[in-house]
């Protein structure tokens, strides 16, 4: 069996061959040595001949399990992380392989952005690992997945650097699409309990009584939900980090019990008057205003305060100056590998906008946008006629007060020209003056200096 040592290894294992054809297909695709087998047999003569740094493997195999496999490796393997991927998904499965020693855990179907980020994430971990960077002490200056070297951002770290210490809960503040998931695993994996289970629960769109069977767990005698764990998260995830999604979004019925806990430490489940240690860290989000909403009755204030110990403010793409440029040049990277096409170029004037462009769905539009701008671009330059409608005219900003009035009328005047891609005809009907008065215009403005 051949090898290339510059490559990471991953091992795929899986009793369908459709899925281990596309897996490996998808893994290959990001420079990594792809290898699979049929079964945990045949995954553990491949470990035997070779070192693998990942094992990505099914849950439910015949004979063996992926759970036997994850055993075997963790007790034999310190060199080699595991990844579970299962078409039965359930809050208890996945709880079960995190503790059995899985680095993620993924139900099928799932998406090849979902399937590399988690291996992406694994493969982070180790490498930190085997650099001897990752202990319970460890301080975070640059938290891995995490892109950006504003001054806010740097503000950022060092709160995630001082929230993994504690074990008080965290609360997690910013709008939608800061990139606040982020943070919550950065804080998890960078804590004492980063070889624990972490689980995340989206409190927005359940029912209250849902939630409720979810987080706390029910007895035999109370009704069930459909795949919800009769232990609840609070007793699945014992000794790791409990990420609660929009926690605005709770009713107070919820609110309430989430406080006894927090308060006693101890969870109990619906029906059951027996309560036993809470014992995993909470950390929550938000993207509302939680004083509005406890001033307007809404939210608990004592809850809030409970969650307030380490609060985490996560600043919106807007107010992160050239991270915008960083994120941009990221998210081009990895897309470029997924289509296989090569990394085109920002103009300067492209960059200029991407930096004062308002960005209101933050590094969720910003990631959207740069996958657009990719799919319809052919050219190995991005240039101001690429750009969605809407930015090419944004960049208006407080610096045209300090400019001539020739300065401003050259400068819109250039806009106007690369926004219609050079169409002089065009441009001058947006004008309003002919192409004579135009070509003059064009003249005047090549021998002003751009602005900056």
């Amino acid at each position: 069996m051949s090898a290339d040592n510059s490559k990471e290894c991953l091992l795929v294992v899986d009793d369908s061959p459709d899925t281990r054809e596309l897996l490996q297909r998808n893994l290959s695709s990001q420079g990594y040595e792809a290898l699979t087998a049929a079964d945990v047999a045949e995954a553990l003569r491949i470990l035997g001949l070779r070192h693998v740094d990942l094992v990505v493997t099914d849950l439910k195999m015949p004979g063996a399990s992926g759970l036997d496999l994850v055993r075997h490796i963790r007790e034999n393997l310190r060199e080699t992380e595991v990844m579970m991927i299962t078409g039965y998904p359930s809050v208890e499965g996945a709880v079960t392989a995190m503790k059995s020693g899985a680095g993620e855990y993924l139900s099928k179907p799932f998406t090849k952005e979902e399937l590399l980020g988690a291996v992406g994430r694994v493969m982070e971990k180790l490498r930190l690992r085997r650099a001897g960077q990752l202990s319970p002490d460890r301080h975070i200056s640059h938290p891995p997945g995490m892109v950006g070297g504003s001054e806010a951002m740097h503000g950022v770290y060092k709160a995630i650097s001082r929230a993994a210490s504690a074990v008080t809960p965290v609360l997690i503040t910013g709008e939608h699409g800061t990139g606040k998931g982020l943070v919550a695993r950065a804080v998890h994996h960078a804590s004492s309990r980063a070889d624990a289970p972490f689980a995340t629960l989206d409190c927005a769109g359940h029912p209250a009584a849902v939630l409720e069977r979810q987080l706390f767990g029910y007895t035999a005698e109370s009704p069930p939900g459909k795949m919800e764990s009769p232990a609840g998260f609070f007793r699945l995830v014992e000794g790791g980090t409990l990420y609660l999604k929009s926690i605005a979004t709770l009713s107070g019925i919820v609110q309430a019990e989430l406080l006894r806990v927090l308060e006693d430490k101890r969870s109990q489940r619906i029906g059951s008057t027996d309560t036993r240690p809470a014992g995993c860290r909470l950390i929550a989000d938000s993207d509302r205003d939680l004083p509005a909403l406890v001033d307007a009755g809404v939210f608990r204030e004592d809850l809030l305060m409970r969650l307030s110990m380490n609060v985490i403010a996560v600043p919106a793409l807007r107010e992160r100056g050239n991270d915008v440029l960083l994120l941009a040049r990221h998210f081009l990277d990895g897309l470029s590998k997924e289509t296989g096409k090569p990394v085109p170029r920002l103009s300067d004037h492209v960059m200029e906008i991407m930096k004062h462009y308002s960005w209101p769905g933050n590094i969720g539009e910003l990631q959207n946008v740069i996958y657009r701008l990719l799919r319809m671009t052919d050219t190995d330059v991005i240039d101001v006629p690429d750009l969605p409608s809407h930015m090419r005219f944004s960049l208006a900003d407080a610096s045209l007060l300090s400019r001539s009035l020739a300065q401003v009328e050259a400068e819109h005047i250039r806009n106007v020209m690369a926004s219609v891609g050079g169409n002089k005809t065009r441009a001058a009907e947006i004008l309003g003056i002919n192409r004579k008065t135009l070509r003059e215009k064009l003249a005047q403005a090549a021998r002003l200096k751009p602005s900056t």
